[in-house]
C-alpha cells in the first residue's frame, strides 16, 4: 500500500512560495482554499473538490483582521487549530498555510487593493458591514499573490463575496480560475457555518427557518413578485429570538434587486438574520 504523504504546515510566506515554485516546475497544478479556520464539513467539500481537480492542495487558515468591522467579532472568532489540522489531514490536504499577521501584512507595506468593483461591495452585506469587503478583497488578493494557484475554491454561502472576488480577478487579470462550490447543509437544512457552534440549543433548533423560508420563496416565484416574496420572507423569519436584517432577491451578476423574475436569467434570494447574538447568512438560486 502506498504511503500517505504527511501534510506540511508552513508559516512563512517565503517558504511557501519556494515549495510551490518547485511543484510548478514539475508541471503540477495547484488548488487553493483560503479560510478563517474553525473548519467544518462545508470547508471539507471545497478542499475535496480541489483535491479531485489538482495535484497539490493548499489550504490557508488566517483570521484576517482587516475584514472584521467590530474588534469584538475578531476576538470572538473561534480558533480551533488542532481540530482544523486533523480535519485537513483526514481529507488529504497537502499544505496548510498558517501565517501570522506579519507574514501576510509585513510592517510598512500597503496592501490595499485599488480596483473598481462596480458597486458590488456597497449592497447587501456591504451596506450593513462597511469596509468588510475592502478587507476581504485585500486578503484574498494578498493570498493569491503568495500562493499563485491555478484554481481558487470558494463556497456559494458567501454569494456576494465570491461575486466580488470574481470581479477582482477579472479586473486585475489574475491568472487564477475561481471555482464556486454549492452550499453544504446540515441534515435539517441549516447552512454549515463556523458561527453555528455559537447558537444556543433552542435558537439552533429554530434556525432552520432560514432554509425553510428560502425553499418556500423558490416554490412561489411563478406566483408572486420579488417584492411581495421579500415582504413575506421578512415576516416569516421575524420570530422570537430572530431578527431579519435583510431578505432580498437580486440579479446574480449585478447584485441589484429585481422587480420581476423576467428581468434576469439568474435570480438569487439572499438573507442575513440575527439569531440571538449570532448573525447568519444564507442564499438560494431561484433561476435558472
Amino acid at each position: 500500500m502506498a504511503k500517505k504523504n504527511k501534510m506540511l504546515v508552513v508559516e512563512s510566506a517565503e517558504e511557501l512560495q519556494v515549495i510551490i515554485k518547485e511543484h510548478k516546475k514539475s508541471k503540477k497544478k495547484i488548488g487553493f482554499t483560503p479560510t478563517l479556520g474553525a473548519l467544518h464539513e462545508g470547508h471539507a467539500t471545497l478542499i475535496q473538490r480541489s483535491k479531485r481537480e489538482n495535484d497539490i492542495v493548499v489550504c490557508s487558515i488566517f483570521v484576517n483582521p482587516t475584514q472584521f468591522n467590530e474588534s469584538s467579532d475578531l476576538k470572538k472568532y473561534p480558533r480551533t487549530f488542532i481540530a482544523d489540522k486533523k480535519l485537513l489531514e483526514r481529507i488529504g490536504c497537502d499544505i496548510l498555510f498558517f501565517p501570522s499577521d506579519k507574514e501576510v501584512y509585513p510592517n510598512g507595506t500597503d496592501y490595499a487593493v485599488k480596483v473598481n468593483l462596480d458597486g458590488l461591495d456597497k449592497r447587501m452585506e456591504g451596506a450593513f458591514r462597511p469596509g468588510h469587503f475592502e478587507g476581504v478583497v485585500q486578503v484574498v488578493h494578498r493570498l493569491l499573490e503568495i500562493v499563485k494557484p491555478h484554481k481558487l475554491y470558494m463556497g456559494q454561502k458567501d454569494f456576494q463575496q465570491f461575486t466580488i472576488i470574481q470581479k477582482m480577478i477579472d479586473k486585475l487579470k489574475i491568472k487564477t480560475k475561481l471555482v464556486v462550490c454549492p452550499i453544504k447543509r446540515e441534515k435539517d437544512g441549516l447552512a454549515m457555518s463556523s458561527r453555528n457552534s455559537r447558537l444556543s440549543k433552542s435558537i439552533r433548533k429554530k434556525a432552520t427557518i432560514l432554509h425553510k423560508t428560502l425553499k418556500t420563496v423558490k416554490s412561489k416565484i411563478h406566483l408572486e413578485t420579488p417584492e411581495d416574496l421579500c415582504k413575506f420572507a421578512q415576516i416569516k423569519m421575524d420570530i422570537v429570538d430572530f431578527k431579519p436584517e435583510y431578505f432580498i432577491i437580486i440579479d446574480g451578476y449585478s447584485l441589484k434587486p429585481i422587480r420581476s423574475f423576467s428581468d434576469t436569467d439568474y435570480a438569487v434570494a439572499c438573507t442575513a438574520v440575527w439569531a440571538g447574538d449570532v448573525r447568519l447568512i444564507d442564499n438560494m438560486i431561484l433561476k435558472p
